[in-house]
């Protein structure tokens, strides 16, 4: 599990992907930006994205449809948001690392 308090990679991800693995989950924390509409002109917004995929292989060579991605404000809280939603999906999805985890 990601202990927040000493989850601080927000100044890193404002220049670098940070990726990761948690038991068989890997993860992938970058910043992304994203094409907003705004009343009658559309603009780029920066975002979090997070990437889950299961281990054993990296996310290149991981097939998209067992990627899951969830976007989050592109500032620390969104870091700490994206923290809860990465220990969330462990433990929802626990069958599924484990299983990659022997696949090692």
């Amino acid at each position: 599990m990601i202990e927040k308090d000493k989850f601080h990679i927000f100044n890193y991800i404002k220049k670098e992907e940070y990726c990761a693995s948690m038991d068989g989950m890997r993860y992938m924390l970058k910043k992304h930006k994203k094409k907003v509409q705004e009343e009658d002109n559309e603009e780029e917004k920066e975002i979090l994205l997070v990437t889950i995929w299961p281990e054993p292989c990296c996310y290149a060579k991981t097939p998209e449809e067992k990627k899951q991605r969830m976007e989050f404000d592109f500032s620390a809280d969104g870091v700490m948001e994206a923290a809860d939603w990465l220990n969330e999906q462990y433990m929802q999805q626990k069958p599924l690392w484990d299983l990659s985890k022997k696949l090692v």
